[in-house]
């Protein structure tokens, strides 16, 4: 691997090592909190492709990101209250979060990002496949489609679809 191109073990790593921040009770709630920081990040390649048909794709990722995020929020009647808590706990996250990306041209960003949705889709299947609760495992099986889609998506910008 050259040293231009993005490390998709790095991501993984930084991801176990925030997972063992947290209970294991709270590690679906923080990953929605990344989920939502993904939005975000859509939302900024938007504004930046220059490109109306791509702007929209993205647009539609950030979507998608937000839908995980309230799925998994929805599981937790005190989701709001954890997740304030988490982030108390660990300020350094948005940084974290941010850092992974900084520096990077958009499409080894896009890269990074198509990485990030195929590791999140594993965690929710992994999340799926030891919850006894059929409503949450619907739900983590649910938002592994939602990350796939979003990994395809920026794939298929990445090799010039979209």
């Amino acid at each position: 691997m050259s040293p231009s191109e993005p490390e998709p073990s790095n991501i993984a790593l930084i991801l176990g090592q925030l997972l063992q921040r947290v209970s294991p009770a709270e590690r679906a709630l923080l990953i929605a909190l990344a989920e939502r920081l993904a939005a975000d990040r859509y939302r900024g390649w938007a504004c930046e492709v220059g490109d109306p048909a791509r702007a929209s794709l993205l647009l539609a990722c950030a979507e998608r990101e937000e839908e995980i995020a309230r799925r998994v929020q929805a599981l937790h009647p005190d989701a709001a209250t954890i997740q304030r808590d988490i982030l108390a706990r660990n300020p350094d996250l948005e940084d974290i979060n941010r850092s992974i990306f900084a520096g990077r041209p958009l499409d080894q960003q896009f890269a990074l990002q198509a990485q990030g949705e195929r590791l999140g889709a594993a965690t929710w299947r992994s999340f799926a496949g030891r919850e006894e609760d059929m409503r949450a495992r619907d739900t983590f099986l649910g938002c592994a489609s939602l990350e796939e889609e979003n990994a395809g998506c920026l794939e298929a910008l990445l090799g010039g679809g979209g």
